[in-house]
C-alpha cells in the first residue's frame, strides 16, 4: 500500500512537471523571443531543461516502484494459485489440460501484471495530466479551452465500442494461449508415443492450426 501510495504520488507530481514544458515554451514565446530579448529566454531554457530532468527522475522512480510492486503481487498470486492446485481433486486434472492449467499460473498472472504495473497507472496518470492541461487551459484562454473540448464527446461513443471489443478479443486470445499450450505440453509430455505410431506430421499440422489461430487472434 506504502509503495502504491508513493506511485500515485509521484502520478501527481509528474502531470504538474508534464505541463511546465508547454508553459515555458508560451512564456519563451510571449515575453522573450517577440521581444527579442535573448538573456531571459536563456533563463526561460535553463528552467525547461531543469523541468525535463524533473520530469525523467520522477517517471523513472514511479515506474521502479510500480514494476517492483507488480512483480511481487505476482509472486503472491502464483504461490497462491499453485497452493491451490495442490488442493484440487485429481478429476478436476481429467478435465482440463495441463497446458491450460499451466497458462493460468504463467501467462494469465504476467498478464494481470501487465494491467497493473503499465496499464492502470498509465491511465491514471494520462487523467491527471488531461485534468490539469484542461485547469490551465481554462486559466489562459477559457474560450480556446472550450473549442479545443468540442471533439471530447465526439470521441466518448467510438472509445467505448473500441474498449467492448478490445475485452473480448483479449479474452479470445487467452484462450487461444491456453489451448496452444496444452496441445505443445501434450506433443512434448507424449512425444514416445506420438513417434512409436509416426505421428510427427499430424502433430505438427494440429500445432500450426493452432498457432495461426493465436496469430489472427492477436
Amino acid at each position: 500500500r506504502a509503495a502504491v501510495g508513493a506511485a500515485f504520488a509521484l502520478i501527481v507530481a509528474q502531470a504538474g512537471i508534464d505541463l511546465a514544458g508547454p508553459f515555458l515554451t508560451k512564456i519563451a514565446i510571449d515575453r522573450h523571443i517577440a521581444k527579442g530579448d535573448a538573456a531571459g529566454l536563456a533563463g526561460v531554457a535553463g528552467l525547461y531543461l531543469l523541468a525535463l530532468a524533473g520530469a525523467f527522475v520522477v517517471r523513472f522512480w514511479q515506474n521502479y516502484i510500480m514494476q517492483m510492486t507488480g512483480q511481487r503481487i505476482m509472486q503472491d498470486m502464483r504461490r497462491e494459485i499453485f497452493a491451490h492446485l495442490q488442493r484440487l481433486p485429481i478429476p478436476f486434472f481429467d478435465r482440463n489440460p495441463v497446458g491450460r492449467v499451466v497458462t493460468r499460473v504463467t501467462s494469465d498472472v504476467e498478464s494481470l501484471n501487465e494491467l497493473f504495473a503499465s496499464g492502470v497507472v498509465a491511465g491514471l496518470g494520462d487523467l491527471f495530466t488531461l485534468l490539469a492541461i484542461t485547469v490551465l487551459m481554462v486559466i489562459v484562454d477559457w474560450k480556446l479551452a472550450l473549442a479545443a473540448s468540442i471533439a471530447l464527446p465526439l470521441s466518448a461513443y467510438p472509445m467505448r465500442k473500441l474498449g467492448q471489443k478490445m475485452k473480448k478479443v483479449s479474452k479470445q486470445n487467452q484462450i487461444t494461449m491456453g489451448a496452444m499450450t496444452a496441445l505443445l505440453h501434450e506433443a512434448i509430455s507424449g512425444v514416445r508415443v506420438v513417434k512409436a505410431f509416426g505421428m510427427e506430421g499430424y502433430e505438427a499440422g494440429r500445432f500450426q492450426n493452432e498457432s495461426e489461430n493465436y496469430m489472427r487472434s492477436q
